[in-house]
């Protein structure tokens, strides 16, 4: 279709990826040993795989909405959401199995609110929310944990207790604000 979006005009990567050319090509190279391009039964990609990456990139860079963004691809709104269903958990970082003895992590509580009330609460917004304890490297500010959500009206010393994150962290030094008062 012409006038769409291509991996093929290689002006198009950089501003919806913020890559280089040469840094898209090794991303995508790394998708296919991933398996994100399988010669396997049933229907085949409508789009190689290099514009259904310039797609999931351009969707989480722009904050186009599905509708706005598949006619700039020549797709349908629901093959770009398939697309984005299918390339997304491939592009996410995969989780550390062992950190540097020297690691020095920061962790923060959140209140999500939230219609579910099997584990909400009321909060001290008196929304119903849960909380949520996130775990980040300090030098890389990479998420290392995410605790299991836990109810909203729970302050995040308790929170990090029964979240599950601190054992994640293990005996990893751990900094925090003063909402936290043991963290040992």
């Amino acid at each position: 279709m012409a006038g769409v979006i291509t991996a093929s005009e290689p002006s198009w990567i950089a501003p919806f990826t913020g890559l280089s050319p040469r840094q898209f090509t090794e991303v995508v190279t790394a998708l296919r040993r991933e398996g994100a391009d399988p010669a396997s039964r049933g229907r085949p990609w409508g789009m190689p795989l290099e514009d259904r990456f310039l797609l999931v990139a351009a969707y989480w860079r722009t904050n186009l909405t599905l509708r706005q963004l598949a006619p700039l691809f020549g797709v349908s709104k629901s093959a770009a959401d398939r697309i984005i269903a299918h390339l997304g958990p491939l592009l996410a970082l995969r989780p550390r199995t062992r950190l540097r003895k020297d690691t020095v992590l920061i962790v923060d509580g959140a209140l999500v609110p939230t219609r579910d009330h099997t584990v909400a609460e009321q909060s001290k917004n008196y929304r119903y929310s849960t909380n949520h304890q996130v775990v980040i490297d300090a030098d890389t500010h990479l998420v290392v944990a995410v605790g299991r959500p836990v109810p909203g009206n729970h302050n995040d010393c308790k929170a990090w207790e029964l979240s599950q994150a601190k054992d994640a962290v293990g005996r990893t030094t751990v900094i925090a604000d003063g909402d936290y008062r043991a963290l040992a």
